[in-house]
């Protein structure tokens, strides 16, 4: 039998450190899984850290089918993973990161309930966002119970600038562009099928987890394309059709002392844009 409470100081640690961690040697299950998050979350909390948010994983057909799966997955955006729009993203913190761009949403009344996520003004604003997924197991293998209780691999993310949210607009062209190249291209109908089903799931999950989304949180929706690996000076750049575009720079690893070299600047994040066996996989 899995110690929760172990794992869940294992899987922080690895996080804090930015050092990977075998896997699990012993089965458990969702429930578990889930209850190993809320452990791990809890720990950022005592911390002084604050939620801002909740986000969404597995949720193309594709990736339920590779996981053998048929339900998403649900994990919290800690405040303190924030990257501002246009700023640096500290690698150090990161193991193996990937990026992915986002439908974001911005909450607009407290949702207790899926039927919530429908009354009018669930949704406040809707932005283009990129989160930076980096599981902390090695080589990025895990179990779907492990990448559960990994907060489903939540490291960072990137908001820009809120638009007004107009359900009319949901297929929506989506580019990923790294150093200015375009890497993926695709659709924010991959997510669920329709992105204005995601509330409302985010809102069941919630409900099973025993919280519910409070005003002023972000969803994070889901992919809309596949992840991609973030190297070191890279600067990643995502636009979705209507919603415009959100960028920031992966920042370059500090020359030791006494050696030559550059750097990109002083990274920095932002702690409130969100508040105004196993395939190599992302969440």
């Amino acid at each position: 039998m899995t110690d929760l409470h172990k794992l869940a100081a294992v899987l922080d640690e690895a996080a804090r450190t930015g050092r990977a961690v075998p896997r699990p040697e012993q089965d458990y299950g969702v429930a578990d899984a889930y209850r190993v998050q809320e452990e791990l979350i809890r720990l950022r909390l005592e911390r002084g850290d604050r939620l801002a948010g909740v986000k969404l994983g597995f949720t193309s057909e594709g990736k339920r089918r590779q996981m053998g799966v048929r339900d998403v997955i649900f994990g919290r955006v800690p405040e303190s993973s924030a990257i501002l729009d246009g700023s640096y993203a500290d690698m150090s913190r990161y193991i193996h990161p990937r990026v992915e761009p986002e439908v974001v949403y911005l909450v607009g009344r407290r949702i207790a309930s899926p039927g919530d996520a429908l009354a009018p003004g669930a949704v406040a604003a809707v932005a283009t966002g990129i989160e930076v997924i980096d599981s902390r197991y090695e080589d990025f293998r895990f179990s779907l119970p492990d990448v559960i209780a990994d907060n489903t691999s939540a490291a960072g993310y990137a908001v820009g600038p809120w638009q007004p949210y107009d359900p009319s607009r949901w297929n929506l062209g989506v580019v990923l562009e790294i150093d200015g190249r375009v890497v993926h291209a695709g659709s924010t109908g991959a997510i669920l099928g329709d992105p204005r089903r995601a509330l409302a799931e985010a809102a069941r999950l919630a409900l099973r987890a025993g919280t519910v989304l409070e005003p002023g949180w972000i969803l994070l929706a889901g992919a809309a394309t596949p992840a991609e690996p973030l190297a070191p000076g890279a600067r990643v750049r995502a636009e979705i059709q209507h919603l415009g575009s959100v960028s920031f720079t992966a920042s370059a690893p500090e020359p030791a002392p006494g050696v030559a070299g550059t750097s990109p600047g002083v990274p920095g994040t932002s702690r409130t844009p969100g508040s105004p066996g196993a395939p190599r996989e992302g969440s």
